[in-house]
């Protein structure tokens, strides 16, 4: 976000305690006193009333950054992110754009319950003007919300609390201000020739772990893609996949009811990918109840490495 700042003097943050606190999760640390509180906002506790005006701004020629606390509170606003922003573009007939970026964490969090622990990248990614971006690791995040930041469309950018913490290598090219990564190309993380394993956020870390057991244990090969973006879905990079593998798993910590790997289901029923499977694609997702306070169960209700692995021996 600063090397954008610092390259557009039309890009700002705007937020719940993202300025003199430096976010409520630290994200926004050092901008308040770098760019002073013109660029970054301070908001009151009204996701409704500062999404308005961040959509506001993206229409009139500036570039808003709008921080959700956490996604959950994004429905206090979904009316302005929906009907006031995705759609404005179309229903002017291109005379209004809106840059902006909406950003924040996204997913299972530890022990903070059903109102403050679910994967919102279904929900938005079946809207039409949006685009949605779930970045893993450190590269993802810096090359995919530059890359949201400088387009054109309102982009969701759904983070997770429980990688802000994971350290990642980077190279002198991933630390440079203009790395970029293209929104709408998957990444394979780890090639394999027996299953293909498509996951995103923090579900690929699992599906990387599980391959290597599978490895290990079993000789069975896996491929696993990084879905990056869910919309635009690399549709192409899935299907070629697959044609290799004969075998996909799809793994998520949303519902598995309209999820992402419901899509995906649909996508290789409707290609010419379905002739190549030799068995029926295998969900690993959230169970199907609103997530449980008590960690213990929480636990239960959240994808886990052994449940990637029994699901790819399944289809295996």
């Amino acid at each position: 976000m600063t090397d954008e700042m610092l390259r557009d003097e039309s890009v700002f943050l705007m937020g719940e305690e993202v300025g003199q606190y430096q976010g409520a999760y630290k994200v926004s640390k050092g901008m308040y006193q770098k760019f002073g509180p013109t660029r970054v906002w301070d908001t009151p506790i009204s996701e409704m009333g500062f999404t308005g005006i961040g959509v506001g701004a993206g229409m009139m020629g500036l570039r808003p950054i709008v921080e959700f606390m956490t996604w959950n509170f994004s429905l206090q606003a979904i009316d302005h992110i929906i009907n006031s922003c995705a759609k404005a573009h179309y229903l002017s007939n291109g005379d209004l754009t809106c840059p902006i970026v909406f950003r924040g964490i996204n997913g299972v969090s530890a022990g903070v319950a059903a109102q403050h622990s679910q994967c919102f990248a279904a929900w938005y990614a079946s809207v039409p003007g949006l685009k949605v971006v779930s970045p893993w690791d450190a590269k993802d995040n810096l090359g995919l919300l530059k890359a949201s930041i400088r387009d054109n469309d309102p982009v969701i950018f759904l983070e997770n609390e429980m990688m802000y913490g994971v350290e990642f290598e980077l190279t002198n090219d991933e630390m440079d201000p203009d790395y970029v990564l293209p929104i709408g190309l998957a990444f394979i993380e780890r090639e394999g020739t027996d299953v293909t394993i498509t996951a995103h956020s923090k579900m690929v870390g699992y599906s990387l772990q599980a391959a290597e057991i599978l490895k290990r244990d079993h000789d069975i090969s896996c491929e696993v893609i990084n879905l990056r973006s869910l919309r635009p879905l690399d549709r192409p990079a899935i299907i070629k996949s697959v044609k290799k593998t004969n075998r996909i798993v799809n793994v998520e910590e949303g519902w598995p009811q309209h999820g992402i790997g419901s899509e995906i289901a649909a996508l290789l029923m409707e290609s010419e990918a379905f002739d190549y499977l030799d068995a029926p694609m295998e969900r690993v997702a959230g169970a199907d109840v609103p997530m449980p306070y008590s960690q213990s169960i929480e636990e239960m209700a959240v994808p886990q490495v052994p449940d990637i692995v029994k699901a790819v021996l399944t289809c295996c």
